[in-house]
């Protein structure tokens, strides 16, 4: 049984269809990745996912129960955990308090948090010197680190990430996606990224999003050896995708 399956889901903005059946399935231990361009519908699917998006129709299943049309809180508690763009560190906050904050829907002891938070530097350790640094001093890569750290700390069986990569030079990117190769050992993860060559070197399956719709999935190798991929996300070129 697959971990996530979602069948015919339908999430409109006002009039508007932003998602139009859209059916794909995340098995456990996969990391599965949603390809698209913007204002295809990826973000979307993560948020009907998490909560922040109320579906239409359709059917949200996590772990074989339906969880659409749950609040967010609930669904953290249920074990799904969402690093949305643009990482939305508070400021104010220390590197370490920012990290300490995803574990708030466990009602764990703050020492445990504290202890939890320290550990992590382990998996992010170039944020290791910055940990009592305010969110508002960081860089770009090193606010999606503490982002991912975050949402880690919530223990979920499942991470939604959205364009880990987004805004971000090239050797952070591929910092970024060391980390994502060690979170699979532990945690299934979701991974919505234009940027196409890193989102399939790390995955197990791919989805290629049109408006709303699937419009392709298989394999990382079977997705590059499609024309229309290759000419869409390697070439520069804007070759409609066909199933």
């Amino acid at each position: 049984m697959a971990l996530l399956q979602i069948n015919d889901l339908i999430v409109l903005y006002g009039e508007i269809e932003a998602l139009r059946g859209v059916s794909l399935s995340v098995d456990e231990g996969q990391v599965v990745t949603l390809l698209g361009a913007n204002g295809a519908g990826k973000s979307t699917t993560l948020r009907a996912i998490s909560g922040l998006a109320k579906p239409a129709a359709g059917e949200i299943l996590f772990d074989g129960q339906s969880i659409a049309g749950f609040g967010p809180e609930a669904i953290v508690r249920l074990g799904i955990s969402h690093v949305p763009e643009g990482r939305r560190i508070f400021p104010g906050l220390s590197v370490k308090e920012n990290i300490m904050l995803g574990g708030s829907n466990r009602r764990a002891a703050k020492s445990e948090l504290s202890r939890e938070a320290d550990a992590m530097f382990d998996l992010f350790p170039d944020i290791r010197p910055f940990s009592n640094a305010l969110g508002w001093t960081l860089s770009g890569g090193q606010l999606q680190m503490v982002a991912v750290a975050r949402g880690l700390m919530a223990k979920p069986r499942l991470l939604l990430l959205d364009e880990p990569s987004l805004g971000l030079a090239p050797v952070i990117v591929q910092a970024v996606f060391r980390i994502i190769s060690e979170i699979r050992r532990n945690t299934t993860v979701l991974l919505v990224e234009q940027n196409a060559r890193m989102g399939l070197s790390v995955a197990d399956h791919g989805y290629v999003l049109e408006t709303g719709r699937i419009v392709l999935g298989g394999k990382p190798d079977e997705l590059w050896g499609n024309e229309a991929i290759a000419a869409a996300y390697l070439g520069g070129g804007h070759a409609k995708v066909t199933a």
